[in-house]
């Protein structure tokens, strides 16, 4: 009866410390993006529901002068055992106040710590091999300019299109793996590139992209947050084809505007959810890596192409060769036998070399 008892005592122990970790996401923006920041909610959504967490999401909004101070007030409270950041603009308010509130953790993500200059032992960075899955997102790009099967495909200039929020590495990043993936398939295909400068005005996503269609290109990959529902909005207005990132924008429309969905070939998910979720799941068992940088790509399912109903549809309709084409490109790139190139580290003559060898 004793020793029964004490097991009991023992489990609920275990239960309270576990059910008991405080999580708080600090978005440096605001949910509805239907992509980046609505992906990290989503993943501490589901630690709550697997891990039974209590978290908070709190939008910082645009404003970069409210993050700093929202990030120490959250800190200074001590109410929350992990707190999660994410993006380049929030590494030096992280560089500076981790190290004050050495007994709280933090993740941030999409971009990584200098841990040579500072004590970040407590700090873990995730980022992503965006360029693997946006290889794919080209090569699809290129195989649907260049085919007649498809129904919006124009295939008369074999020009496709980017749109970047802004001219960032991490964003360049998307853009490098998308033109060698276009390139591995047509040597000859031009790449239409532009950034808006904005990451939540999607008119003006839409007039960006509007002007690549009338200029020849097909396929526009948009990689520029809320911007990029723009994209999606003037393919459907001009009967071409779009290329959603961070979640499934085909998903996230079939409720709403189908139209969009069938304009939508796919898009190149960054999985942030999934990677969030990893990393609370890590922590719960202390095996999170603090004081590193762990990369995910396409072997961790970190990125890739959205694979939904809608997405097989387009392409078995069309041709079916293009789904085998992507994931035998797909395998090739997890084993190795195709090295996609990365913006990280790259010089700003070499990106604007690659940028320029492609120009309509």
């Amino acid at each position: 009866m004793k020793k029964t008892f004490l097991i009991f005592l023992v489990f609920m122990i275990g239960f309270t410390a576990f059910s008991s970790l405080k999580v708080a996401l600090l978005l440096n923006g605001t949910l509805g993006d239907k992509s980046f920041f609505d992906s990290a909610a989503r993943g501490v959504e589901m630690a709550e529901k697997e891990l039974g967490i209590e978290a908070k999401i709190i939008e910082m909004g645009y404003n970069p002068s409210e993050w700093y101070p929202t990030v120490d007030d959250i800190s200074y409270m001590g109410e929350y055992d992990l707190i999660i950041v994410g993006t380049w603009q929030m590494v030096d308010i992280i560089a500076e106040l981790a190290p004050l509130y050495p007994e709280t953790d933090y993740v941030i993500f999409d971009t990584e710590m200098d841990y040579g200059k500072e004590n970040l032992d407590n700090v873990y960075s995730i980022v992503y091999k965006q360029n693997e899955g946006s290889f794919l997102a080209g090569a699809l790009a290129a195989l649907v300019s260049e085919s007649s099967e498809f129904k919006y495909s124009k295939h008369d200039k074999n020009i496709i299109g980017f749109l970047g929020g802004m001219d960032i590495p991490v964003i360049n990043d998307f853009l490098v793996g998308y033109i060698q993936g276009a390139q591995y398939i047509d040597p000859k295909i031009k790449v239409a590139v532009s950034y808006v400068g904005a990451w939540n005005d999607p008119a003006k996503g839409k007039e960006f992209t509007l002007s690549m269609y009338r200029n020849g290109a097909d396929t526009v990959f948009a990689v520029a947050g809320e911007t990029g529902n723009g994209v999606l909005d003037a393919a459907k207005d001009t009967d071409n084809w779009a290329i959603g990132v961070d979640s499934d924008m085909q998903l996230l429309y079939a409720e709403k505007d189908m139209n969009i969905v069938n304009h939508t070939l796919t898009s190149m998910l960054k999985n942030v959810d999934y990677s969030i979720l990893r990393a609370i799941k890590l922590y719960t068992e202390n095996k999170l890596p603090l004081g590193t940088t762990e990369s995910l790509g396409l072997k961790e399912r970190a990125v890739g192409l959205a694979d939904n109903k809608y997405f097989r549809s387009i392409l078995m309709n069309a041709d079916p060769e293009v789904l085998i084409k992507l994931k035998d490109l797909e395998l090739d790139i997890i084993r190795g036998d195709i090295e996609v190139n990365t913006a990280g580290g790259m010089s700003n003559d070499e990106l604007n070399r690659i940028r320029n060898s492609v120009r309509p």
